[in-house]
């Protein structure tokens, strides 16, 4: 068991200098492309529609925050409408409504009166 922790210690204290500046270009290329931001960001709007859903179907029956989710995943989706050097204000804004639709969301389902969940 000592020889072959040893040997996987020898063979990470060498592959280790090889792969760290490595990590970075292979994370550009995969995690920097528009088909992967654009599937993550596909992922992150449909759990916070069901998330949303849930909020609005057992607590509150209250259509804003569903309606602040899909502007803000539109705007952000649509980023570069406005150019390149205007990108981070759009992904800001998108991202501002995203999360005031999940504050809202909360806020309603706090303040249910009538349910037994709360």
């Amino acid at each position: 068991m000592g020889m072959w922790i040893t040997s996987v210690c020898a063979l990470h204290c060498m592959l280790l200098p090889i792969l760290i500046p490595l990590v970075p270009l292979i994370a550009s290329t995969f995690v920097a492309s528009a088909w992967f931001e654009r599937t993550i960001l596909t992922f992150s709007i449909l759990v916070g529609f069901v998330a949303l859903f849930i909020g609005f179907h057992q607590y509150h029956r209250q259509l804003y925050p569903l309606y602040s989710l899909t502007l803000g995943g539109l705007i952000y989706w649509n980023k570069d409408i406005f150019g390149h050097s205007y990108e981070p204000f759009t992904i800001a804004l998108g991202a501002l409504f995203i999360i005031a639709a999940h504050i809202a969301n909360l806020r309603l389902c706090k303040k249910c009166k009538t349910c037994e969940k709360c």
